[in-house]
């Protein structure tokens, strides 16, 4: 999922003001315009989002990883729900369908949701599915550094040395 406009629904907590913007006029010179919300660029956007976002996922019953702070998970019964998220991009998987769609509903509830269906590519990972689970691998990405570095054309060997080199015979020292 994508949500549409992130860093706007961000509540700031201090005071913020900005220049107005390029086109409005003002017979004062010194006029500056106090923000309510936050702005896409400003400096506090990013937290003020990860904030309201993280406390929309608490209030509905994740909790967060300890380990990785994007990580949330719910578990209800023998439902459970992850998701995991990159700026305004989320992941929700779970092994119960109805619940995923009902967090859905709700998560669009709060925000403006952008279904984009079944997960192909995240953070440069390709997800393939297949009949026995999931397949996920960075061939692309792989393929994007080879070719980078001029190697696209080369051929896999399975063992890094020159073929048919000659070893040189090793003889231990004699002690006199």
């Amino acid at each position: 999922m994508e949500v549409i406009n992130a860093f706007l629904p961000g509540d700031l907590e201090k005071d913020v003001y900005m220049r107005l913007p390029p086109g409005f006029s003002s017979s004062s010179p010194n006029l500056v315009c106090r923000l309510h919300k936050s702005l896409y660029g400003l400096h506090q956007a990013l937290c003020q989002w990860f904030g309201k976002l993280s406390s929309t996922f608490l209030t509905y019953g994740f909790l967060r990883s300890y380990a990785d702070y994007s990580l949330f998970t719910y578990r209800e019964g023998d439902i459970f729900l992850a998701l995991l998220i990159y700026f305004d991009d989320i992941i929700l998987a779970g092994n119960n369908l109805n619940a995923c769609k009902e967090f859905e509903v709700y998560l669009n509830s709060c925000f403006c949701i952008k279904d984009l269906s079944s997960l192909k590519y995240f953070l440069c990972i390709e997800v393939t599915r297949g009949p026995h689970g999931l397949f996920i691998s960075q061939r692309k990405y792989d393929l994007e550094i080879v070719d980078e570095c001029g190697m696209l054309g080369s051929k896999p060997v399975t063992f890094p040395m020159e073929e048919h080199h000659k070893l040189a015979r090793f003889s231990p020292r004699t002690s006199s």
